[in-house]
């Protein structure tokens, strides 16, 4: 059990260390404060509320996938390397990917509601 809580430990520490040491981690905090308080003006439905909050739950969790996958490489290799540089431009696609559906979704979610 002790293993378990000590876990969650690890885990806290990389959030923290995302939020103080990662530009695009800042950057999603800071749009995941606009977005709240939009969501808050707007007056989303609780489903509504459930997306937003799925989609900065996923978009903060792969942009940090995506830091990991970037230390690792990094840990790995200094040298130029083409895989290393595919690794580091397929997650952060990933990244780019997510964001790009997630405003699309938002986009569906706040304007229609703005407009009526």
């Amino acid at each position: 059990m002790r293993k378990f809580f000590k876990a969650f430990n690890y885990a806290w520490s990389g959030i923290l260390y995302g939020v103080k040491a990662e530009r695009n981690v800042k950057f999603h905090l800071l749009a995941t404060v606009v977005v709240m308080l939009a969501g808050l003006i707007t007056g989303l439905s609780v489903l509504e509320w459930c997306i937003v909050l799925l989609l900065i739950g996923g978009m903060l969790a792969l942009e940090m996938m995506n830091a990991a996958i970037e230390r690792v490489v990094d840990l790995v290799t200094t040298e130029s390397h083409p895989l290393a540089k595919y690794a580091k431009d397929l997650a952060a696609g990933a990244v780019l990917i997510y964001a790009m559906i997630s405003a699309v979704i938002g986009w569906l979610i706040f304007v229609p509601k703005w407009f009526n």
